[in-house]
């Protein structure tokens, strides 16, 4: 999924890569704790307890690529494995960004497998684009103006 924000990717960027600030906008994410004395970057690593519904995880992640002002990844090596992606590309000569988010999870056997991947697919989809929302609304000058769909 993704959207497009009415600031530039040094702005949207600034925020994003302050990674202990992503549980102010993402409504799955209750708490974060890093596991590493590193915040930023490839290696920097954390535990993020995740509540969607009545179901709570301890996420176990580890950043995979960080790319300033471009991109930024994460494994999920808890109980649901994985990789989550940002990318970040300016747009209308830079005063825009289009900031891209993508997902590819694996269900534990008790969340029903492959099977619990599909029907989990609307619900987490839904979150995920609330938290792009809340995300934009972090900045009085950052709107959303689209969204655009996407397979992630």
């Amino acid at each position: 999924m993704a959207t497009v924000l009415d600031a530039p990717v040094a702005a949207v960027w600034a925020d994003l890569a302050d990674v202990a600030s992503h549980v102010e906008w993402m409504a799955d994410a209750e708490s974060l704790d890093f596991a590493t004395d590193q915040r930023q970057g490839v290696g920097t690593a954390y535990r993020c307890v995740t509540r969607v519904g009545p179901i709570r995880l301890d996420d176990h992640m580890a950043v995979t690529e960080w790319v300033a002002e471009r991109a930024m990844a994460v494994a999920h090596r808890g109980l649901v494995t994985g990789q989550g992606r940002f990318t970040l590309d300016p747009v209308a000569s830079g005063r825009r960004t289009l900031f891209v988010w993508a997902e590819e999870l694996a269900f534990p056997w008790w969340l029903g497998g492959p099977m619990g991947e599909v029907v989990g697919r609307p619900i987490l989809t839904s979150i995920w684009r609330g938290n792009l929302r809340r995300f934009a609304e972090r900045h009085a000058s950052v709107r959303p103006r689209e969204t655009v769909s996407s397979t992630g």
